[in-house]
């Protein structure tokens, strides 16, 4: 069962930019997995292959509904003490959720956890939608597929981070659909336990788009990739099923991310 998790966080200390990055996150969340699993910890460090988390980039709490799904990618100056933010962790599957129960359920609001030299309290959790938080939510697998719908054609994307995917040795920027739906249905097919066979992407076709890259810099390295709205239609004569399917994997885009560097804060996309 995916969930996208949202951390309400309060630094007790500024957090300095540098301390903003995608390697900064990746290491506070293995800080969080090692406080209740040790070996997991070491683990997920350790481990190359596909990991079942993403994450998101530090955000500061709007006191106003958020626009469009919209993330800050980094930041420029310190975030000041006392500032309320937030930050998303998704989960692909049950059984690293389980082993994190106990963090969910013993969270001491006044147990700081580092982000570079910075002290934060985790002061909530929040696991389902909420008008102000669009990015909380919790589904199964069997629920995914079976509110996929079998007849909408339209494939509406949102990238809030840049994206970006691997071909050979390089990365390529260009969201095709075989980049974006490969990406889902690996993710899918190792997580979710549910096979969708002989399913084909050749009906997908770009209907529209505004995308540009993006280059983030992390201080000691730097990543581009694609950010903005890009739309696909379900073209031709195809079988419900098909169009199920493809349906499925663009809702499971939310907790899977696409492409690249999921863990450190890249990939995030929802479906509009």
């Amino acid at each position: 069962m995916p969930h996208s998790l949202i951390l309400n966080l309060l630094p007790q200390s500024p957090i300095y930019p540098q301390f903003l990055t995608g390697r900064h996150y990746h290491a506070l969340f293995l800080t969080l997995v090692s406080s209740v699993d040790p070996a997991l910890g070491e683990y997920l460090h350790n481990s190359k292959a596909d990991k079942a988390f993403t994450l998101s980039p530090l955000q500061i709490q709007q006191r106003t509904k958020p626009h469009h799904h919209s993330l800050q990618l980094s930041h420029q100056k310190p975030i000041p003490a006392g500032t309320p933010c937030w930050w998303r962790v998704s989960l692909l599957d049950d059984t690293l959720f389980s082993k994190l129960t106990p963090l969910w359920l013993n969270l001491n609001p006044e147990h700081p956890w580092h982000l570079g030299s910075a002290n934060l309290y985790i002061t909530s959790i929040q696991g389902t939608p909420q008008s102000m938080q669009p990015w909380a939510n919790a589904c199964s697998y069997a629920q995914l597929y079976a509110q996929a719908s079998e007849s909408d054609r339209a494939l509406n994307f949102l990238f809030a981070t840049p994206v970006a995917f691997r071909q050979g040795t390089y990365d390529t920027f260009l969201p095709t659909r075989e980049c974006i739906f490969n990406s889902l249905l690996s993710r899918w097919q190792k997580y979710s336990g549910i096979e969708l066979s002989n399913i084909s992407f050749e009906s997908i076709y770009p209907s529209s788009f505004n995308i540009n890259t993006e280059i983030v810099r992390n201080y000691d390295s730097k990543f581009i990739g694609c950010i903005g709205e890009i739309s696909y239609r379900i073209l031709g004569e195809i079988e419900p099923n098909t169009i199920k399917q493809i349906n499925a994997l663009a809702d499971f885009a939310l907790y899977a991310g696409i492409g690249r560097k999921t863990t450190m804060g890249m990939g995030m996309v929802v479906r509009r």
